[in-house]
């Protein structure tokens, strides 16, 4: 018979959820837990600890949230992989085809010998303005449009994510709860769990997150809520008018909760940008980085915000010493204005809407039904468990990201699976439609 884990075999201590997770958090930080050690089943927690069961199990969904454990069915719940969470970009050193990269065409970034003689005229000394005045005079043009520019701040940080892990290390602390988008981009899910956060998933339709998902989370006390207003990585899908209103709605009663939005394809994107931040709200950002179209290498980020939060985004950024580089800053407003990179811009923006296009016509050809919403990416259902299918793709020479990686439910089972294929041409991208459709075949009766 296996033997049952209690909290005396452990170490578990604690009187409250907030403290068992913390006791658990430190003994996996001493090492006495590590990765795939199994917690003890909730109702021996309690007992042993004389609590009542709703605060172990709330301890356990803390943990999970954060990235430290995770929750298996029957299998119970268990110390996670510190590694879990995977990264954006290529697979090196493997010798299948790579779709599921999440990469910006490099034929297709605005090249940087043209503008880079213009940027280095002067040095920059201690003590200048952490914000270059020329970029933020551009900036605030590109943010007018959508905010009143009254009331906006600007900042400037090393990308979005950067951007987001300092709003959010501004307004909140561990354990605090954070609203994400279910599935969300990976970057966020792992500036949440590094910060030690308590993630509260929000369903993600084709319309946004959904009016239920959001008023749950407000229910449960978030502090902030990251949002996607087009292109959701990894859905594509990007927010209506009438589902912002809803969410506005909602809003109104929580003008505090900090609203951060991320418009990461803000310059690429076909569709409008639709946002919850309305006039009434009081803690709110706007982040646009260049990345995908500057190239992932321009670490660089604008973030408008409102005047509290930009106050306690500047005790952060310290000129000379936190700061963002003067030539970074320089060199993307100089491709940012050029009339060249522009037309490059413009160019990538209709070349990865057609390429994805095309693809998912191919899909839905070979049975798979698959639609191109925004985004570099296509998120295509298979109706068979996701990583089956990536596993049943690897055999035919693919490498694909699974859905299940993109979730914010451990215990979740994805039939998604992300591509990146605006690289492929007519043919090879013909094939990748045969082959996922076999391995979803495969994969399906497998599983079945």
């Amino acid at each position: 018979m296996e033997h049952t884990t209690s909290s005396r075999d452990t170490g578990i201590t604690g009187s409250s959820a907030a403290e068992i997770a913390e006791s658990i958090r430190a003994l996996r930080d001493r090492g006495d837990l590590r990765a795939g050690d199994a917690l003890p089943p909730v109702r021996l927690l309690a007992a042993e600890l004389g609590v009542n069961r709703n605060t172990a199990v709330a301890a356990y969904r803390h943990l999970v949230a954060a990235g430290i454990a995770v929750t298996l069915g029957r299998g119970g719940t268990r110390i996670a992989d510190r590694a879990a969470v995977p990264q954006e970009g290529f697979a090196p050193d493997t010798v299948l085809r790579d779709v599921g990269t999440g990469n910006p065409d490099p034929a297709f970034i605005p090249a940087l010998s043209p503008v880079l003689g213009r940027i280095a005229d002067r040095p920059v000394l201690y003590g200048e303005p952490t914000l270059d005045p020329d970029l933020a005079e551009w900036s605030r043009d590109w943010f007018a449009p959508d905010l009143d520019p009254t009331d906006l701040r600007l900042t400037v940080t090393n990308g979005a994510v950067d951007a987001l892990e300092r709003l959010l290390g501004q307004a909140m602390t561990r354990e605090d709860a954070v609203a994400m988008e279910d599935p969300c981009f990976l970057s966020a899910i792992h500036t949440a769990r590094v910060g030690g956060y308590r993630v509260v998933p929000v369903p993600v339709d084709d319309e946004g997150m959904t009016v239920e998902g959001l008023r749950a989370a407000l229910d449960a006390g978030v502090r902030a809520i990251v949002s996607t207003p087009r292109a959701q990585n990894p859905t594509g899908a990007g927010m209506t008018k009438d589902r912002a209103a809803e969410l506005r709605a909602l809003l109104a009663q929580h003008p505090y909760v900090l609203l951060i939005e991320d418009d990461h394809y803000s310059l690429l994107s076909r569709a409008p940008y639709v946002s919850l931040i309305s006039a009434e709200h009081r803690r709110w950002a706007l982040v646009r980085s260049v990345s995908k179209f500057l190239g992932p290498d321009m670490c660089l980020a604008m973030t408008a915000t409102d005047p509290d939060t930009a106050e306690r985004l500047a005790t952060r950024l310290s000129p000379g010493t936190t700061w963002v580089s003067h030539l970074l800053q320089r060199l993307a407003l100089a491709q940012l204005t050029d009339p060249d990179a522009r037309q490059t811009i413009a160019r990538a923006a209709e070349h990865y809407a057609e390429r994805n296009r095309a693809v998912a016509a191919l899909l839905s050809d070979a049975g798979i039904a698959a639609t191109a919403r925004d985004g570099l990416n296509l998120w295509v259902d298979t109706g068979a468990p996701a990583r089956a299918v990536s596993e049943q793709l690897m055999r035919r020479g693919w490498l694909a990201r699974s859905g299940n990686e993109f979730s914010l439910r451990a215990d979740r089972r994805s039939t998604h699976v992300r591509l990146t294929v605006h690289d492929l041409d007519d043919e090879r991208a013909a094939q990748l439609a045969r082959d996922l459709s076999a391995a979803a075949r495969a994969a399906a009766f497998t599983e079945g």
